[in-house]
C-alpha cells in the first residue's frame, strides 16, 4: 500500500510540475505578445525616421553640388559615393587643373565613418599617388 500512495503522490506531483509549466510557459508567451504588440508600432516608426535619414542624406550627396554654400562649380565634380562622395578636379571646366579635392558630404548630426577618417589622414599626410595603367593588348 505504501509503494501505491507513493506512486501516486509521484504522478499527481508529476502532473502539477508538468501543469504549473505549462500555466507559466502560456503566461509568458502571452506577456510576450502584449509586448509585441505595444512595441512593434514604435520600433517601425523608429525604422522608419532612420531609414527616411538615410535616403534624405542619400539625396543630399548627390545633390550637394546645387545646393547654395558648396565652393565648386559642379561641373568639376565627379560622385563617387564611397569610400568618398567626390572628386572634384577643381578647373575642369576651364580644361585646366588646379587642384584635386576630396568632399565628403554630410547631413544632420552624421560623423565620419572609421574608413572615410582613414581615407582623410592618408590625404592629410599626403599618401596619395598617380599610377597609370595600360591595358595588355592580348
Amino acid at each position: 500500500m505504501d509503494i501505491f500512495l507513493i506512486l501516486v503522490l509521484f504522478i499527481f506531483l508529476c502532473i502539477s510540475l508538468f501543469g504549473a509549466y505549462f500555466i507559466g510557459y502560456k503566461f509568458g508567451a502571452f506577456r510576450k505578445d502584449k509586448y509585441w504588440q505595444l512595441k512593434l508600432p514604435e520600433y517601425r516608426k523608429e525604422s522608419l525616421e532612420r531609414s527616411r535619414a538615410v535616403l534624405t542624406g542619400q539625396f543630399s550627396e548627390h545633390f550637394a553640388p546645387f545646393l547654395p554654400g558648396f565652393e565648386f562649380n559642379p561641373v568639376d565634380c565627379k560622385f563617387l559615393g564611397k569610400p568618398v562622395d567626390f572628386l572634384v578636379f577643381k578647373g575642369l571646366s576651364k580644361k585646366e587643373i588646379d587642384e584635386v579635392v576630396f568632399v565628403e558630404v554630410k547631413s544632420g548630426k552624421s560623423n565620419l565613418s572609421e574608413i572615410e577618417k582613414k581615407l582623410k589622414k592618408a590625404i592629410e599626410e599626403k599618401r596619395v599617388r598617380w599610377k597609370k595603367y595600360s591595358i595588355p593588348k592580348n
